[in-house]
């Protein structure tokens, strides 16, 4: 059988195609929510640990207590997403935590977005404690409180710090969410892996998947360059 009639075979018969591009649709879904996810947590802790890192030293009585807590429930949190394999934290979030669920995408989006909010957690943290101490001092010299401050002054300079580790980030999540099948969720690797169930060939579902990804982190990267050069540019 020729290379066309093992495509045929594969992707045209019986509408084979479709089970690639609704997979394709799915993995753009969990890995899209996932990253909103993750940046809204990840932000929220990086926060708390870079204040943590900044002010415990001067702060006194409850306030300390209460922000000591938080950030050892923080790194209790990283420690365990950053410790364990992805693919068991998904059937965790899957057959322990939400069992009841028939959501599955809603059950990927948790799992994948709790995983990557670890990671921008720890890269927004840098950003933060990247800006020079004077940034904060002049937002309280124009009357700031603290939240004020991170709000108009010191987030949006650590988030176009870190805008292109986020991007990288969005493009491991993508790749990432390839182990989603484990818990019967049909994304592109495993509308990949139904065709080759239906047609016994394994090479060129297989192959299809892997060039599909291969393309979509091709296109993500080209983007993030063009991302660089033009924050690069802008600074200048």
């Amino acid at each position: 059988m020729s290379l066309k009639e093992k495509f045929i075979f594969n992707f045209i018969q019986d509408d084979r195609w479709k089970y690639i591009a609704d997979g394709l649709v799915v993995t753009l879904q969990v890995t899209f929510f996932a990253v909103l996810l993750g940046i809204a947590m990840g932000i929220i802790i990086a926060i708390i640990r870079s204040t943590y890192d900044k002010n415990s030293s001067s702060m006194r009585g409850f306030s300390k207590f209460i922000l000591s807590v938080m950030n050892l429930l923080c790194k209790v949190y990283l420690t365990v997403i950053r410790g364990t394999p992805v693919v068991v934290q998904l059937m965790i979030m899957y057959f322990v935590i939400l069992v009841s669920s028939n959501n599955k995408i809603l059950v990927a989006v948790l799992a994948f977005g709790l995983n990557s909010a670890a990671y921008v957690a720890e890269i927004f943290r840098s950003g933060i404690m990247s800006i020079d101490q004077g940034q904060f001092e002049a937002g309280r010299s124009l009357g700031f409180n603290f939240v004020q401050t991170m709000q108009y002054i010191i987030i949006p300079q650590a988030f176009k710090n870190v805008l292109p580790a986020l991007a990288n980030e969005f493009i491991v999540l993508l790749k990432e969410t390839s182990v989603a099948g484990y818990v019967g969720l049909q994304d592109l690797t495993k509308g990949g892996d139904i065709i080759r169930s239906r047609t016994y060939e394994a090479f060129m579902p297989l192959i299809g998947v892997a060039i599909i990804y291969l393309v979509m982190v091709m296109f993500f990267t080209y983007l993030v360059g063009i991302l660089e050069r033009r924050l690069r540019n802008s600074e200048r």
